[in-house]
């Protein structure tokens, strides 16, 4: 199984993320990770991304998740994949994928971006983020899950929700 944490940025995709990878045994990947150098340098400016610079990045994120499958190895990813369409390139064709959106309030987000250092992704495109956002329909397969407690409690959460057994050391085998 391969869970992708989708959400604006700010929401906790990495943070939960690696908890999540950490207590499961798995592998995780930050999305960020994947962005182009021209993509970074274009959101430390203050320039939002468009679909244009979006479509390599997704497609270098389903790369990866489809070495991970034909591995068998499960994973961990953290994405915003803040459209449908940007959802669909990531889960079609993909039924070991499940995505988990972290959802939080606008003001939560924005304190969280205000109080992080140290990464490219300035506070400032924080409305960009929510223009582009398409929240999940019921018509997708797409966890929603609310990201305003903290992140251990929301692994749990995930862990429940997904079905993923998880031992004393929080470590399972594969899952789904």
């Amino acid at each position: 199984m391969i869970v992708l944490l989708a959400g604006v940025s700010g929401s906790g995709k990495t943070t939960v993320g690696r908890l999540l990878a950490g207590r499961l045994g798995w592998t995780f990947a930050d999305g960020d990770s994947f962005h182009s150098a021209a993509n970074v340098a274009r959101m430390r400016a203050g320039q939002p991304l468009t679909d244009e610079d979006r479509w390599p990045w997704l497609g270098a994120i389903a790369a990866w998740m489809d070495e991970r499958i034909a591995a068998g190895q499960p994973a961990v990813v953290a994405c915003s994949a803040l459209r449908r369409a940007y959802r669909a390139v990531l889960l079609d064709g993909r039924p070991a994928a499940r995505m988990v959106f972290l959802q939080v309030s606008r003001d939560q987000d924005a304190g969280r971006l205000t109080g992080r250092r140290g990464h490219f992704f300035p506070a400032e495109l924080l409305d960009s983020q929510y223009a582009a956002l398409e929240m999940p329909q019921d018509s997708e397969r797409i966890l929603v899950l609310n990201a305003q407690g903290r992140p251990d409690g929301v692994v749990a959460d995930i862990v429940v929700a997904l079905g993923l057994a998880g031992g004393p050391a929080g470590r399972t085998g594969r899952a789904g």
